[in-house]
């Protein structure tokens, strides 16, 4: 009986090959949308061997060829679809379509479907997004923002250097951080990851190569909490050091991982351009609805040597980028303007440091002439929002600027902040006024409510509310 069981078995799969290939074919880092506009939207996923980590510790992918399927209705009806795409390793088994003419304001459903022979069919997970309600609407927009995704800290600890509290319980390693199951139980709009969304350097382990450095990606994007969270909201992404090359990182080519290879591995693993742009640059902005316009800065591909003395000639964002930024803040009618940071402008920050706007020997001069021309544009109702630090806070500049920096994800990558007038801190003065600040060392992530009034929250990893702010 046993025999005559395996014989038909193997029969089938004779007779139906394709049985046994459509096994092969996972979504093991599951959907994400990206970009997403009032009429138009990034589709991304990766086809994978496996739905969890190997033995080495990876993800690894397996070649096939793709359609993604997209409809308003959650059974798929009146759907379409794009053309075929191929998952292959040159582009490390990722594909992405661009899908427009979209309506604003509407609630969109999308799969991947797997072709298998003369078969199509949907692999799980099922993602879905809503298109922005356009510069029209009156209606008020949540999104989140985060950084600092720290992967080693939060599974390895003291080992990785962790800076904050070791709470990751074994339960946390196997499925995420849990700062994403509350961020999943606001359901938001979108959600804005500001830089840090991986670590390539750690005391654990440093990535170099090209195959070392997407295995970041592989085991960060395959925790079951982050797919859960990405299937559902539209993301926007910014880099910072961290997943460029390395701590405070500029276009120094003395260190792997080299700057164009940080840069084209960035635009690979995430929806941020159309599959195959080598060209389109990283900065952008977005108008969410009537009252909101988000701007969205790159910190590093443009970046003068951190170790240049400070004046005129040092730049962070670069003399393109810069123009494009007053030129869009000039033309916007919104009320609200929101500049989303990979790193600060106000601060304050560690005194040590030459990274960024905050910084005394950084890139100061550049922070102080944009915030004079802001006044002198009279530019109103703008402010900034930035990941980096591995602390929050509400600061708000003498020319009147507020900053709000959301922190750190995960709690082992958290630590206590600079409070203005301390003198390790960029503001030994206290000419900086700081409302809020990390009562103590948390991971968390920030809430943003836009209309006609601006509501600003700021939670801890455990969805506990810790301030809010109305600018």
């Amino acid at each position: 009986m046993m025999r005559s069981r395996l014989a038909l078995v193997f029969l089938a799969l004779l007779v139906c090959p394709s049985l046994v290939q459509a096994q092969q074919h996972f979504l093991g880092q599951g959907v994400m949308s990206g970009e997403v506009t009032s009429t138009s939207v990034l589709l991304q996923t990766r086809l994978t061997a496996r739905e969890g980590l190997d033995e080495s510790g990876d993800l690894p992918g397996r070649a096939g060829r793709v359609r993604f399927e997209w409809s308003a209705s959650p059974d798929f009806k009146s759907s379409q679809t794009s053309d075929l795409l191929t998952a292959e390793p040159g582009n490390d088994f990722i594909v992405r379509h661009q899908v427009s003419s979209l309506t604003p304001g509407t609630r969109y459903y999308y799969r991947a479907l797997v072709s298998i022979a003369t078969e199509e069919r949907p692999l799980e997970p099922t993602g879905q997004f809503q298109t922005l309600p356009g510069e029209d609407s009156e209606a008020d927009v949540e999104f989140l923002v985060f950084s600092c995704m720290n992967y080693n800290k939060f599974l390895h600890g003291k080992k990785a250097k962790s800076s904050g509290p070791l709470t990751a319980t074994e339960e946390d390693k196997r499925l995420g951080y849990p700062s994403l199951v509350h961020m999943k139980e606001l359901s938001p709009a979108f959600f804005v990851g500001t830089g840090d969304i991986v670590y390539y350097d750690n005391p654990y382990r440093n990535a170099e190569t090209l195959s070392q450095l997407r295995k970041c990606w592989h085991e960060q994007f395959r925790f079951p909490r982050l797919i859960d969270f990405l299937k559902e909201a539209p993301g926007y992404w910014s880099k910072d050091d961290h997943d460029f090359r390395f701590n405070d990182s500029d276009h120094d080519k003395d260190r792997l991982p080299l700057p164009q290879t940080g840069i084209d591995v960035f635009r690979e693993q995430l929806p941020i351009v159309p599959a195959g742009d080598q060209d389109s640059p990283t900065y952008r902005t977005f108008r969410v609805n009537k009252h909101l316009q988000i701007w969205l800065t790159e910190g590093r591909d443009y970046r003068s040597p951190n170790r240049m003395k400070d004046g005129p000639e040092k730049t962070l964002w670069g003399s393109e980028q810069k123009q494009w930024l007053q030129s869009t803040l000039k033309a916007s009618d919104a009320k609200w303007k929101l500049l989303i940071s990979p790193t600060p402008l106000v601060g304050p920050d560690d005194a040590y440091k030459k990274d960024n706007h905050a910084n005394l020997k950084g890139f100061r001069h550049e922070a102080n002439e944009f915030f004079e021309w802001l006044e002198s544009n009279k530019i109103d109702h703008f402010m900034t929002m930035c990941g980096d630090r591995h602390w929050q806070y509400h600061s708000i500049h003498p020319s009147g600027i507020q900053e709000f920096a959301c922190g750190a994800l995960n709690d082992e990558n958290s630590r206590m902040g600079v409070l203005p007038g301390s003198r390790r801190g960029t503001d030994p003065d206290a000419l900086i006024r700081q409302p809020f600040i990390s009562p103590e060392p948390s991971g968390g992530f920030l809430s943003v409510t836009a209309g006609e009034n601006l509501l600003i929250k700021f939670y801890n990893d455990e969805g506990k509310l810790l301030y809010e702010a109305r600018p």
